[in-house]
């Protein structure tokens, strides 16, 4: 009986043994994700029925998941970081924490949708708008540019959400335009002249309530609300800047694998899922009203072609979302 007993305990460490490194691989990989939850759900899920590798999603905002990862360092157990805007992209990848994205996957996204150093990769974007009621201003009334909204004539006319990811991603690639000193100046009038709301959507509702007469916005929340109800964007239009204006910015949403990532293999097969044929197609029959970015790739039809936009180019790799926060900090924004 000993002998069956002991036979047994051995036979179960060796399954334990076995089932370990399985039951290790059945976790799949952890995505902590700064883009919207259904849209990274959607990719998840899409890529899950392709691979069978299972996807954990852990939600939260671009600039608090660029900072735990890099306080986490090495230690961090993410595989994958998704963002909504490139500036935290930049400062984990500042850090030395992402791993080179393969090459195949860098050969799905055009150049000027990812950074110059190749340690991430473009999966969505979006533009910048000036969001306007269309009672209040006609087009010959919209400002030409982006820096025109510092002038006093725009004096308690003009919105924004300053302490977002979003808004300060904009400053981040006026800063790349037109140097510190321009910035300074402009965030400087921005004060004086702007009023301050929590968050995009809001901007757009109080622009289409009337309570201001335009606001600096991502062109998909006026996207999203009117396949809705568009009870919070009636009597919203939108004015792309285009000319290459600071204000024609297009931000890139970012995707990377971790150096620390203990499951390389299955992280760099999600990335190049998010950015081939599955991953963009999402983006073109979706909710999110984003833009796709990878090569060939269909956006949703109902918004404004991409090479159209006349969008500034900048590398993703040299925004400067830390100056942009101390310069913002220094203007009384933040």
């Amino acid at each position: 009986m000993k002998i069956a007993l002991s036979t047994l305990a051995g036979a179960a460490m060796a399954l334990g043994l076995i089932a370990g490194p399985a039951m290790a691989a059945d976790q799949g990989i952890v995505v902590y994700n700064a883009q919207h939850e259904s849209l990274a759900k959607e990719w998840a899920a899409g890529f899950t029925k392709e691979t069978g590798i299972k996807v954990t999603l852990r939600n939260g905002g671009d600039s608090d998941f660029s900072n735990q990862i890099v306080a986490e360092g090495a230690a961090s157990p993410a595989d994958v970081f998704l963002t909504e805007n490139s500036p935290a992209m930049a400062l984990v990848e500042a850090a030395g924490l992402f791993a080179p994205v393969d090459a195949g996957t860098l050969a799905q996204v055009p150049q000027q949708y990812q950074p110059s150093s190749g340690k991430w990769v473009g999966v969505a974007a979006r533009s910048t708008v000036f969001a306007y009621n269309k009672d209040k201003l006609k087009e010959d009334q919209l400002p030409k540019s982006l820096l025109d909204l510092a002038d006093p004539s725009w004096k308690g006319r003009w919105a924004a959400s300053p302490s977002g990811a979003d808004f300060q991603a904009i400053v981040s690639a006026l800063l790349q335009l037109k140097g510190e000193a321009a910035t300074a100046d402009w965030l400087k009038a921005m004060k004086e002249n702007f009023t301050a709301y929590k968050g995009n959507s809001t901007v757009m509702k109080a622009v289409n309530a009337g309570e201001i007469d335009g606001g600096v916005i991502y062109h998909y929340y006026w996207f999203g609300d009117q396949a809705k109800t568009g009870e919070n964007s009636k009597n919203v239009g939108l004015h792309y800047f285009k000319n290459q204006d600071p204000g024609a910015f297009v931000s890139v949403s970012g995707g990377g694998v971790l150096a620390s990532s203990k499951h390389q293999k299955e992280a760099q097969a999600f990335l190049k899922w998010v950015t081939g044929k599955g991953g963009q197609d999402v983006l073109k029959t979706g909710t999110s009203y984003e833009y796709a970015v990878g090569k060939d790739a269909q956006s949703n039809p109902k918004l404004v072609p991409l090479a159209d936009l006349q969008a500034p180019k900048i590398d993703p790799a040299t925004l400067n979302s830390k100056k942009v926060i101390d310069l913002m900090t220094q203007a009384g924004l933040l």
